[in-house]
């Protein structure tokens, strides 16, 4: 069981071991009475923390053909969330492959759509209103070419900078890498943008190299180590928001991201 506070109620998602893989919403409850009992503990900055859960969906294509690919490093980021913080990924719900776990005390849902890229805004969007999740605790995280390869960035909100996961159709929610998937996301959140995203750098194509044909390609050795540090420290950004929100912390984190691979 893995137990969800907010500042007037406390919500609570209730997992039986179920007869089909999916949870039923009547498992998701809101108690006022735990509120009164216990108040939220202060965090290790003195601040408080908040217990609302969160959702965190990479994109990617499914799939073992796209597996390591640069538009796959959303999926990336995803399972090794999910290594570090003991989640299992074994549930498919809203055509997504999902897991439910915490941040220390803070629940998380962590969701890899099984649609292609330009239509996980439909699967995002769907877990988001049926687990209630609030649109300041989606977290969607994609590849991102206008940032150097390795390079991460953590923003509260933004356009869909051209990704077709992230607005792509009239209804759908958060998407990936091109700017469908952005587009895709967006449309199933009613057009808002006032989501967090995990931008991942995956660089330019080379000269006159077709778009298309980089996304799908896989990182060099040395494009692969630093995709390798970068989703080791996605995974603690993402504990530290979810811990703490956008802080000064996260700003220090985006400044230092900027410069990591400069030499001196």
């Amino acid at each position: 069981m893995v137990c969800a506070l907010s500042a007037s109620s406390t919500s609570i998602f209730f997992r039986k071991e179920p007869h089909s893989h999916h949870f039923q919403r009547k498992r998701f409850v809101s108690i006022r009475a735990c509120t009164s009992a216990a108040s939220p503990p202060d965090n290790i900055n003195g601040s408080k923390v908040e217990y609302t859960p969160w959702l965190i969906a990479g994109l990617g294509n499914p799939g073992n053909k796209y597996s390591g690919t640069r538009h796959n490093v959303g999926f990336e980021m995803i399972d090794r969330i999910s290594q570090e913080e003991g989640i299992i990924m074994n549930i498919i719900q809203s055509k997504c492959l999902i897991g439910i776990g915490s941040t220390g005390e803070v629940p998380i849902l962590l969701a890899k759509p099984q649609t292609y890229m330009n239509f996980c805004g439909e699967s995002v969007g769907a877990l988001a209103a049926y687990y209630q999740v609030p649109l300041r605790h989606i977290l969607l995280v994609y590849d991102e070419m206008s940032l150097p390869n390795g390079v991460l960035r953590l923003q509260p909100k933004a356009g869909h900078g051209y990704h077709n996961g992230v607005f792509c159709q009239a209804a759908q929610l958060i998407v990936f890498l091109s700017p469908c998937r952005v587009k895709s996301v967006m449309a199933h959140l009613d057009g808002r943008r006032e989501f967090p995203r995990l931008c991942i750098g995956i660089g330019n194509p080379p000269g006159t190299m077709d778009v298309k044909a980089f996304l799908l390609q896989k990182f060099s050795s040395l494009e692969r180590q630093q995709i390798d540090i970068a989703l080791e420290q996605g995974v603690e950004a993402v504990r530290n928001l979810v811990l703490n929100g956008f802080d000064q912390s996260i700003e220090r984190f985006n400044l230092g991201q900027k410069y990591k691979f400069h030499k001196v």
